[in-house]
């Protein structure tokens, strides 16, 4: 690999630099950093340690990610997704345990990175990952409960069934107070993403919250009660004692560590193209997400990855640059170092409803629906990864669901194989889907997909996407040779398709064969495009183009 693919975004951003891109970023950077300071604290108490240690991953973790990684946009730190993952840790090999696996972890992701793995992430498939995400939003959401309302326990167990019953049995000692603190700032942080998305909703009910209970003693359990303050000054340095012997045992975690690292940070680093229409470099942003989990421990921190949510905030709030994702951390490294010692006012129950906040909205609930009205395999792989995933082990799901894709990928390329005679009735039939003697008209620009268009290759459809806005406005799909399509697939075209809405142009889709074209009605595909742009074969779709060009045309007079 040419040594000039792994240039961070940083480095290639500041030959353009400008004083007018500074301020964008530092507007961007200011913003996020308060928005990530409940966030830290928050993924820091669900995992069974101390508040400190999520700032100082967002400081260490996030300064390192934005200054080498792939992408422009990207905002690293402790994430949900750890949450079950860096408990369970933690509980069975204790910090130093923690500490060595984050290390192990980084390294892996360095090897990833630099072996041009990053790629890798495409073939995973679109169902597993849902169920994936479905379960962590879960699991995460059941670590909330005891803070939300208060409950008077001395431990929780880690295991999701156990815990739901102690829970239960415990839930007599509710306090009241924290009750009402936590359900009003669940019902804030709800009301301002519905009416006014723009407003940091979680520091609105943190500094809020925070005040009342400093001003008017409210009776209810905070940072401080549990854990004492919040040491002010630098994360602090200190290098951890690795017992080589125990290397062996921690592999495992650390593996798992490495993969949901992976996986999500290259999700929130696609996201943050779809939304901005740059290209991140995935092996390069593998790369700083592994130098991030190897110096970050140095620093008492915890394993940090892309964070979707605050990747979002950073690009809504003007960022151009890596930079803003660097004043993120200075934010967080100048509220450690001057304001530390208010954290120890904040109510946990609103840091309880924070993050029921974030479960809610990293769980993409909204998929499921979607995912159900994909084939029997598509939704036997969610199952089981849902399933395992809350009631198993994180690594164990995915590794189930992947099996399972694997074997369900064989078995739709292997029904794609026919072997038939070739009639003249053939033949004939076949005109109609030919280019040869078609003739394009220039508003029209023509794509074709051949093969199975499977998890693993849906990425090849972002071409189109990278283009959009120099194609004509009537851009036809012909799907003669597309042999076969899986809920990856579909999901690809209907974000394609939905992208050319949002672009005002049209996507038709011609020549589908009979199994694409039974998931397509089976999923109501034809909510996207419309059902009179789903063409039986090219000549009809031509004919439609001509007909939407002249509609068109006659609109415009």
């Amino acid at each position: 690999m040419p040594r000039a693919e792994f240039i961070p975004k940083l480095f290639l951003c500041l030959r353009t630099y400008s004083l007018r891109t500074f301020v964008a970023d530092l507007i961007a950077g200011l913003t996020v950093g308060l928005v990530a300071l409940p966030l830290a604290m928050a993924f820091a108490i669900s995992s069974g340690l101390p508040p400190q240690t999520g700032i100082y991953t967002a400081v260490v973790a996030g300064f390192t990610i934005s200054a080498f990684g792939g992408s422009r946009f990207q905002i690293g730190g402790p994430t949900g997704a750890f949450v079950v993952v860096v408990s369970s840790i933690a509980a069975k090999y204790g910090f130093e345990g923690l500490v060595v696996c984050t290390i192990m972890a980084g390294v892996i992701l360095v090897i990833l990175g630099v072996t041009g793995m990053g790629t890798a992430i495409k073939f995973i498939p679109r169902p597993i990952i849902v169920g994936f995400t479905n379960g962590i939003a879960l699991l995460i959401a059941s670590t909330q409960i005891r803070d939300f309302f208060g409950l008077r326990m001395a431990q929780v167990p880690a295991e999701f069934l156990p815990k739901m019953d102690a829970l239960a049995t415990h839930f007599s000692t509710l306090s009241w107070t924290a009750t009402l603190v936590g359900t009003a700032a669940l019902l804030v942080l709800a009301t301002v993403r519905i009416l006014r998305p723009a407003i940091p909703g979680s520091i609105v009910v943190l500094v809020v919250a925070t005040a009342a209970v400093a001003v008017f003693g409210l009776p209810v359990e905070t940072i401080g009660t549990r854990f004492g303050s919040i040491p002010s000054g630098f994360p602090p340095f200190a290098i951890p004692s690795i017992h080589w012997s125990s290397l062996g045992g921690l592999l495992t975690p650390a593996l798992t560590i490495a993969m949901l690292g992976a996986i999500e940070s290259l999700m929130s680093a696609a996201v943050a193209d779809r939304m901005t229409g740059d290209t991140h470099n995935p092996n390069v942003e593998l790369i700083a997400q592994g130098l991030a989990n190897i110096v970050t421990p140095f620093f008492g921190g915890i394993p940090a990855t892309g964070a979707i949510a605050r990747t979002a905030t950073n690009i809504k709030s003007g960022a151009r640059t890596p930079v803003a994702g660097m004043i993120h951390a200075l934010t967080l490294l100048a509220i450690l170092l001057f304001a530390a010692p208010l954290a120890r006012f904040i109510p946990l129950a609103v840091l309880a409803a924070i993050l029921l906040m974030v479960a809610w909205n990293m769980g993409e609930w909204h998929e499921i629906p979607k995912l159900l009205k994909l084939p029997v395999s598509d939704r036997a792989i969610w199952a089981t990864t849902f399933f395992l995933t809350v009631f198993a082990d994180l690594s164990l799901a995915v590794e189930v669901g992947m099996i399972f894709a694997a074997l369900t990928f064989i078995l739709k390329v292997t029904a794609t194989t026919t072997v038939s005679e070739v009639t003249p009735e053939d033949v004939d039939a076949g005109r109609v889907h030919i280019l040869q003697d078609k003739v394009v008209p220039e508003y029209v620009a023509v794509f074709r997909i051949h093969g199975p268009f499977l998890f693993g290759s849906t990425d090849k459809i972002r071409g189109i996407a990278a283009r959009i806005h120099e194609l004509p406005d009537i851009v036809a799909l012909r799907l003669r040779n597309m042999t076969a399509i899986d809920g990856t697939g579909l999901l690809a075209l209907e974000d394609l398709a939905r992208e050319f809405r949002d672009a005002g142009k049209t996507m038709i889709v011609c020549g589908v064969r009979e199994q694409p074209l039974e998931l397509m009605a089976g999923s109501a595909f034809e909510r996207f495009i419309g059902k009179e742009n789903i063409c039986s074969d090219l000549q009809h779709a031509l004919r439609r183009a001509g007909e939407l060009h002249r509609s068109e045309r006659e609109m415009r007079r």
